[in-house]
């Protein structure tokens, strides 16, 4: 049985009604896919890296959010066993007046000893979709994350503004729904610039240091790299126990934090996600019912000319099955559609709100074919209850 057959038959607005509850479905499931990536990135992030500052509050940002990070720290950092790498970063907040949780939604700026290119161990070298990253030696260049160059509508060839500073645009990573995302990274010497004109009170620091303290000691922190076959942890705990005057984050300490900070997000989601199930599931199966049950005197008449059964069975099924399908299909449309005009609106604030992944249409399909299914065996163990005399009376 063919779908425009099925239509004229009367189905098309079981198919409309089939289709809002599926976009119900399938919208509130790309948002629980979103969370999901988003913790799931997170989690890569934190636990691909440990994090090293110095003692105090600085005017840095991060994991650690310390004082000043010196060279001389960062070299006893590098002499501490099981330390594969070393990378100096300057981050700081893009907006001194805003606070986002850690970093994983707030804009930074991160400046990266470029010489120790080493991103992370789940990020030996951050995606780049257009142009290209930033080499050792480059100034006045930035390479701007997926939803930082989103939000500000930039492209490789641009122009940025950061403070009294301006830089091109040279590359623009891909996605990753974590941190990266929303970063516009430069090398760590523009970086240090930049601090610098941000807190005129750092330069009378350095101008008159009794430490004698030069501008490569200007790192608001460091990214360790650990050998393969190092417990991270351990590590962690063990340059805190080596180097004195310094912050360390335990990645599994942080990881945890991260997954406890959004829990909240992720009941929510659940239950609402929970709720459009049921909802769409209930959407679907009664409006397959019900449009089985409209032709109740036609299968009557048909059991009355003999047909058995499990012929009828199988016609209802076949029906069910092609107005689950077209259903189904109209649903996931909708939910696009939606999810597009939605990221149309909250794309220049650098937003995702939704992320429609293979394995969410495959579940809407499969769910909406077995509770078809189910609905058209209901159906017709209902229909053979009734004499085919009886049938014909209720229909006509």
């Amino acid at each position: 049985m063919t779908l425009p057959r099925l239509l004229l038959r009367g189905y098309f607005f079981s198919v409309l009604g089939i289709g809002v509850g599926v976009a119900g479905l399938v919208a509130l499931g790309a948002m629980a896919e979103r969370i999901t990536r988003f913790i799931e990135g997170g989690d890569r992030f934190v636990l691909g890296q440990i994090s090293v500052a110095g003692e105090g509050i600085g005017m840095g940002t991060g994991f650690t959010a310390g004082g000043l990070l010196t060279a001389s720290k960062i070299a006893e950092i590098t002499r501490v066993p099981g330390v594969a790498g070393v990378q100096a970063q300057v981050m700081l907040p893009l907006s001194t007046t805003t606070s986002h949780f850690l970093t994983l939604t707030q804009e930074l700026v991160l400046g990266m000893d470029l010489a120790a290119s080493m991103p992370g161990r789940y990020y030996q070298g951050l995606p780049v979709r257009a142009g290209r990253f930033l080499h050792p030696g480059d100034r006045g260049s930035v390479v701007v994350g997926a939803d930082f160059a989103a939000a500000r509508r930039l492209g490789v060839g641009g122009r940025l503004r950061l403070g009294g500073m301006e830089f091109a645009v040279i590359g623009m990573l891909d996605k990753t729904l974590t941190a990266p995302d929303r970063f516009a990274i430069i090398g760590i010497e523009d970086a240090r610039e930049l601090w610098l004109q941000r807190d005129p009170m750092l330069v009378q620091v350095l101008r008159g240091s009794a430490a004698a303290l030069t501008q490569g000691d200007l790192n608001t922190g460091a990214l360790v790299v650990w050998h393969s076959g190092e417990d991270p942890d351990g590590l962690a705990r063990r340059i805190k126990g080596v180097v004195s005057g310094i912050n360390v984050t335990i990645p599994s300490e942080l990881s945890r934090l991260l997954r406890t900070s959004t829990a909240f997000f992720s009941a929510l989601l659940f239950g609402i996600g929970s709720l459009g199930l049921v909802i769409g599931g209930l959407t679907l199966s009664n409006t397959v019912t019900a449009a089985v049950f409209e032709r109740i005197r036609d299968f009557g008449i048909k059991r009355a000319l003999g047909a058995t059964d499990l012929q009828l069975l199988r016609e209802i099924l076949r029906e069910a099955l092609v107005v689950s399908m077209a259903g189904c299909v109209a649903g996931v449309a909708l939910a696009l559609v939606i999810g597009w005009a939605v990221e149309t609106r909250v794309v220049h604030e650098g937003q995702q709100l939704f992320v429609f992944s293979p394995r969410l249409f495959l579940f809407t399909l499969a769910f909406s074919l077995l509770l078809g299914s189910m609905a058209a065996t209901y159906a017709t163990m209902r229909i053979v209850r009734v004499s085919p005399a009886e049938a014909i009376r209720r229909g006509a």
